[in-house]
């Protein structure tokens, strides 16, 4: 929909538009949250959420009953139109904004049925890589004596960043470093969206005790010859990134926004429960931090 449209004005209305701003929503849900009719029957629920929505141009219903947002209301592009940037650093180490740097970074474009590979680099960090790392990603300090440092690669981590959707497996981690390593070669700060594959697969992959990247190359029968190097883990973070955003279109996600909304679901239930129960100590997940250094 490009251009003007009428829609029926209603402060009701509105309300409504504010919820699906968050993901799609069952009629019921909408009954109870929005309309302030909990328990209504689904066939009454379904009805009021026809009389309401269906002549409003700003929403549709998805083939599984649920009413969403139209890519153009929400201001949010189309899935099959992202470009997602899969990126990948190998570290000395977990303190991103201190001593430690990366060793390797790749960064793997996404896009529709198209993945590429279009930076991969060792990198000199300026200090010696622990013997503890080493024993994880292979990579000694021989290995990246002659390699660029990072202020000569910034260049080329910000075209291949540029435009796209930042996704990593545990992004935090990759995205801190970047950002790190930007902000003292160039003085720049990333900013755009970013998405996680750790906790996208925690909301779209049934039936994993963990979405530690290992666990999921096994569930998904996909190879990694090269586990724990960087264009090792980026491409098969991009090929599982793939199959989540398949699970996501069959749970009616069309744009980013929808997305992102999946990816942030459970964590706002589980914030909600929060407020309303005393929260108690819970044994941290296997997958909640990174499965080594990098």
């Amino acid at each position: 929909m490009i251009g003007l449209a009428s829609h029926p004005a209603s402060t009701l209305l509105e309300r409504v538009i504010g919820a699906l701003g968050t993901g799609p929503l069952p009629a019921a849900a909408l009954c109870d949250e929005i309309l302030g009719l909990p328990g209504a029957p689904v066939a009454v629920a379904e009805r009021l959420a026809v009389a309401l929505l269906a002549a409003d141009p700003r929403v549709r219903q998805l083939p599984d009953g649920r009413w969403g947002l139209v890519a153009e209301a929400q201001g949010s592009p189309l899935l099959e139109e992202c470009a997602f940037a899969v990126v990948d650093v190998e570290t000395t180490g977990m303190r991103a904004a201190g001593a430690d740097r990366i060793t390797e970074i790749a960064v793997v474009v996404q896009h529709g049925s198209r993945r590429e590979v279009v930076l991969e680099s060792l990198v000199n960090p300026g200090r010696p890589i622990p013997r503890a790392v080493v024993a994880i990603t292979s990579i000694t300090d021989e290995m990246v004596r002659d390699a660029p440092p990072f202020d000569e690669l910034a260049d080329q981590v910000l075209a291949a960043l540029a435009g796209r959707v930042f996704v990593a497996h545990n992004a935090r981690f990759d995205w801190g470093f970047v950002s790190a390593e930007l902000r003292r070669a160039r003085g720049l700060v990333l900013d755009g969206p970013r998405l996680c594959t750790v906790r996208l697969a925690r909301r779209l992959v049934k039936g994993v005790r963990s979405c530690g990247l290992d666990n999921l190359t096994r569930h998904f029968g996909f190879a990694n010859d090269a586990r724990h190097r960087a264009a090792g883990d980026a491409l098969v973070t991009a090929e599982l990134l793939a199959r989540l955003l398949g699970l996501a279109r069959e749970d009616g996600a069309r744009t980013l926004q929808e997305l992102e909304a999946i990816e942030r679901r459970r964590a706002a239930a589980a914030r909600r429960k929060r407020r309303g129960e005393l929260a108690l100590p819970t044994t941290p997940r296997a997958d909640s931090v990174a499965e080594g250094p990098a």
